[in-house]
């Protein structure tokens, strides 16, 4: 069976299973208890090959065995894993024998694991239902991943499958997919045009549930990278962290926090510095923390304070003010005001012009996400080009209008392989094309008063 077959077949079994609950609980509250349940299979799967080769290997000499045994990716005492937790299933407390389990494997794997299931409560009534409804749906939770074996050789597979589970779960979610989740196309894009070398630290201060920082790091060739993340939604947090571990990114570190009021990445009292900086940050986000940032210690805002009311400047300013300086990269999606509106954002966006650090605008189809229908754009900073910089005598201003590159489907607008193609091959080779790209010099720029309206430069 091919790898394409086999990955088919684990993503229908895994959905499959996760219908055991769908119909019964609000979509947006089944894929914490699915993806948790996805963990706790792996980990126990994991776990069990584990033992099974150090047992091979140290026979009756228990001392060392039991030593090993502790050394494991992740440890499981007995009455842990989810094979002992399968056998309790018909238990009237089988909710609450889950939640213990879990709180068990936190605390042994406190290192790694503190902290990851702390947002599910098997036993919650509010949430699952009585037990006379609750059992029921547990036990056949149970006996569906009791099926799916998650020892396989590649290990990719699985963490392919989590992310499939994601999209699923988002394309049921509707609108409340947001905070976690970027549609994998537009993800695929962002990551291709940022693209990650080696050696480098790349950075997600909107991390969402994790997938946009692994595409990030696909683009290297090895394992030559770090990973760092922060998410402000303890549920989404949590997913976050399960991802890197099912992807064996057991070295990323994933913050849990709002990146503009408490940044996690600090080092000698001042932002951490990283090579690439790439998010999808929620769209004009409202009380983003204006009131609290007007003297901030980072000076991140020495541009401008960006409106109370929208904080997508308050986030382009954090990613750059955390992209290292004469080289630091910024990929991000914005909402199109970003592009014109005026007032202190006008006052923002024409500093970032004038600093030369604004290299790529591209215009992105309408209805590409579950929680908006509107165009986005992305916007690609490059600190090289600043003052002292390597590219500092490149001041002209690629705009690429990809608004009609777009499969149109019943719900959702999608990128297919073609048109991601092109809008890397224009940028990549800075590529002028009649409709749909155009190199603007920032006299230009300037003459339109800093507005940066694609159809300004694209006819």
């Amino acid at each position: 069976m091919t790898n394409d077959n086999r990955q088919a077949e684990l993503n229908n079994q895994l959905w499959n299973a996760a219908n055991a609950l769908r119909g019964h609980v609000d979509a947006s509250i089944f894929k914490d208890y699915i993806l948790a349940m996805l963990f706790l299979k792996y980990i126990s799967d994991l776990y069990n090959k584990e033992k099974t080769d150090i047992i091979a290997k140290f026979g009756d000499d228990k001392e060392n065995l039991e030593r090993k045994l502790k050394q494991s990716r992740f440890y499981l005492e007995p009455g842990c894993s989810f094979y002992d937790l399968y056998e309790m299933r018909d238990s009237e407390g089988f909710g609450a024998d889950i939640n213990k389990a879990l709180n068990k494997i936190e605390d042994i794997n406190k290192e790694k694991l503190e902290g990851i299931f702390q947002s599910i409560d098997f036993a919650s009534e509010a949430k699952l239902g009585k037990k006379e409804k609750k059992n029921p749906m547990l036990k056949n939770i149970f006996e569906a991943f009791s099926t799916i074996d998650l020892d396989i050789c590649d290990q990719d597979l699985v963490g392919n499958s989590y992310m499939f589970l994601i999209e699923k779960f988002a394309s049921e979610s509707g609108k409340k997919a947001g905070e976690y989740f970027t549609p994998a196309v537009v993800s695929s894009l962002l990551a291709q045009l940022a693209s990650a070398k080696e050696g480098d630290r790349i950075l997600d201060p909107a991390c969402g549930s994790g997938g946009l920082l692994l595409l990030a790091g696909k683009e290297v060739p090895n394992n030559n990278y770090a990973l760092y993340g922060q998410e402000s939604v303890g549920t989404t947090y949590n997913l976050a962290r399960m991802n890197m571990f099912l992807h064996q990114k057991d070295s990323a570190e994933i913050h849990w926090g709002d990146s503009l009021r408490s940044p996690g990445f600090i080092e000698n009292d001042k932002l951490m510095q990283f090579d690439l900086v790439l998010a999808n940050p929620p769209f004009s986000l409202d009380q983003w923390g204006a009131d609290e940032l007007g003297n901030d210690v980072y000076n991140r805002f020495n541009r401008g304070l960006p409106p109370k009311s929208k904080g997508d400047y308050a986030f382009i300013s954090h990613m750059l003010a955390s992209a290292k300086k004469y080289s630091g990269r910024v990929a991000v999606i914005v909402p199109h005001g970003v592009l014109f509106r005026g007032s202190s954002e006008g006052r923002i966006r024409t500093s970032i012009i004038e600093e030369n650090l604004l290299d790529t605008v591209i215009g992105l189809p309408a209805n590409l996400f579950q929680t908006t229908g509107i165009p986005v754009a992305i916007l690609i900073f490059d600190r090289s080009r600043e003052k002292g910089g390597a590219r500092e005598a490149e001041t002209d201003v690629l705009f690429i209008d990809a608004s009609k590159e777009y499969k149109a489907n019943k719900n959702q607008n999608t990128l297919e392989y073609k048109h991601i193609t092109r809008i890397l091959e224009t940028y990549r080779e800075r590529k002028v094309e009649n409709r749909f790209s155009h190199m603007a010099s920032i006299e230009e720029i300037k003459e339109n008063d800093y507005n940066l309206n694609i159809p300004r430069y694209v006819d």
